[in-house]
């Protein structure tokens, strides 16, 4: 049964998200606060977070951020409020995964739910699909990366990322074409987004992230993994 962290300081809402999860099998742990939540999740071992931006003691992006230092890469889903776009832009660039913006329909942030944990749930009901270039090896049935024989700390959007590149390997990918194939959106929330990405994959898979190999800036058009 998978597990889930809803971290949300507001009561009515904690109780009525708990109950939908619960209906639909996820064992579910709430925190109201954002430092609550940070020890919860270094402690504890969870699926999937669903993290209000809005909290007490420590914003929602402070947390997403931290979690990421750490190296944890738990798929989170960002509640934003309505018209808040910046935050959008701000969780995704922090390494969050998914958004849901307030006031949303139940339906819809379990549709999500369901989207990531199918896409981290590992092995089962997927293929064997794996990216060998150079000294990195990524597994993207099972979500897990290996640099020079290391593991390497991947999130699941930087791994999906890395997906879509492969499946268009030495071919031109624009920033509007990865932000609808990648997150889903039907219009390009920003630019600098898919930059930010970019520059930290290259952190994690380059030898040299100021002068890439593989991950290169075709400029004026997008990015092109050669391969």
């Amino acid at each position: 049964m998978p597990s889930i962290l809803l971290v949300e300081d507001e009561p009515d809402m904690q109780r009525g998200l708990r109950d939908n999860l619960e209906f639909e099998k996820y064992e579910v742990d709430i925190a109201g606060d954002g430092r609550t939540a940070l020890k919860m999740i270094t402690e504890g071992a969870y699926d999937l977070i669903i993290l209000d931006i809005m909290l007490p003691a420590m914003s929602g992006l402070d947390v997403c951020k931290q979690v990421r230092q750490q190296g944890i890469t738990i798929p989170i889903i960002m509640l934003t409020a309505r018209g808040e776009e910046i935050d959008k832009v701000l969780g995704l660039e922090l390494g969050a995964d998914d958004y849901v913006t307030k006031p949303f329909g139940v339906r819809e942030l379990l549709a999500r739910v369901k989207a990531l944990l199918r896409r981290t749930e590992g092995t089962a009901g997927g293929g064997q699909e794996k990216m060998v270039l150079g000294l990195l090896e990524i597994d993207f049935a099972s979500y897990a990366a290996l640099r020079a024989g290391q593991p390497l700390s991947l999130t699941p959007k930087e791994i999906e990322i890395m997906k879509y590149f492969w499946h268009h390997r030495n071919k031109t990918v624009s920033r509007d074409e990865l932000l609808t194939n990648v997150w889903g959106y039907d219009q390009t929330i920003s630019s600098r987004t898919v930059d930010n990405f970019i520059l930290k994959l290259r952190q994690k898979i380059e030898d040299d992230p100021a002068n890439p190999r593989y991950l290169l800036t075709i400029h004026g058009v997008g990015y092109k993994l050669i391969a």
